[in-house]
């Protein structure tokens, strides 16, 4: 039996001794399944190059119960709140891909120049797939922030394993992480997995995050299938006043193969009224190339799932690189 390399820890119900796992809907795609996908067909083309906003300077802080959200593409957005600014999944590097000559490559830069970016306080880092987990961009931030580092269980082992000065704290699902002045993270489940390489799947934990703030809680999915729902009905109940959501809306086709990975635009809009939240941000859609659909899909399909869904499209924001959600005169 195969052991884990970077988690030890007590058997749960979503850890089996050696690898993590969504109760009930444990992830069962296989290497055959991966290459039916890749060999296919139905691709379409992206632009080799799709520009986003002017690029965003935001200010050192953002005081008091404002709050501001910077997309940077694809996963990457900077939260400043409370006078914390928060980075979750930021990718600065070209490719999100274990070499740097090969593998999905970014359509547009990030939406601050990394020069540009304010001090750095919290980072958190949802799951290890290279599109989230960015080690290059890491490092090159740790040279000049001294921020905490919070991420689920396993994923220490793989920043310090790559950068020994790397120094994560890691957490289960379940666990509330104050952050300081009444704020705090919560990690949530999600349904996805983790993988580095060909041996490690499943062997670190992915999770959502809930920041919790005097105004109300800042919900962010990363990655995540939709299944049944019940984990957003269950956070917009634990979790009453979601004055946020950043929610994913891209990376999604063939539905045969990511749906139990990836909502589709259609699910985003479903997770918006399962948790309550007053508005949304979309987010992993239009930077790296990962799936079958066109660039402009996702918008364009969520457009349409908020007309059928009868809500108003100010609700839902989708924002390129350098986009900024800025709701400081907000309570």
């Amino acid at each position: 039996m195969p052991t884990n390399r970077y988690y030890s820890g007590p058997t749960s119900d979503h850890f089996d001794g050696t690898r993590f796992f969504s109760p009930g809907h444990p992830f069962n795609k296989s290497r055959t399944d991966l290459l039916k996908w890749q060999f296919g067909g139905g691709k379409v083309a992206w632009p080799k190059a799709y520009p986003g906003e002017p690029f965003d300077v935001p200010p050192a802080r953002v005081a008091g119960s404002g709050l501001r959200v910077t997309s940077i593409g694809h996963a990457s957005v900077l939260i400043q709140t409370f006078g914390l600014n928060i980075l979750i999944d930021p990718v600065w590097s070209e490719r999100a891909s274990p070499v740097a000559w090969a593998g999905p490559k970014r359509v547009n830069p990030p939406g601050i120049r990394f020069e540009d970016l304010p001090p750095i306080d919290v980072v958190l880092v949802s799951h290890n797939h290279y599109d989230h987990m960015d080690i290059a961009t890491l490092s090159r931030l740790r040279r000049r922030h001294g921020f905490r580092l919070i991420t689920p269980l396993g994923n220490d082992r793989i920043l310090a394993g790559a950068d020994s000065e790397l120094t994560a704290e890691t957490h289960d699902w379940g666990a509330r992480v104050p952050l300081g002045d009444g704020l705090a993270v919560h990690f949530l489940p999600s349904h996805h997995w983790s993988a580095r390489g060909l041996g490690d799947r499943l062997m670190a934990l992915w999770a959502a995050f809930m920041i919790e703030t005097p105004a109300g809680a800042i919900y962010h999915i990363a990655d995540t299938g939709y299944r049944d729902g019940a984990l957003f009905r269950e956070a917009g109940r634990l979790f009453p006043h979601i004055r946020l959501a950043i929610l994913p809306i891209g990376a999604y086709e063939p539905r045969w193969f990511m749906r139990d990975q990836h909502v589709n635009p259609e699910e985003a809009v479903r997770i918006l009224r399962d948790c309550g939240a007053d508005r949304a941000l979309a987010h992993h859609w239009g930077t790296f190339r990962l799936t079958n659909e066109g660039i402009e899909e996702p918008p364009r399909a969520l457009g349409e799932a908020l007309a059928a869904a009868g809500i108003a499209p100010e609700r839902f924001r989708v924002q390129r690189p350098g986009g900024v959600l800025d709701l400081t005169s907000a309570p």
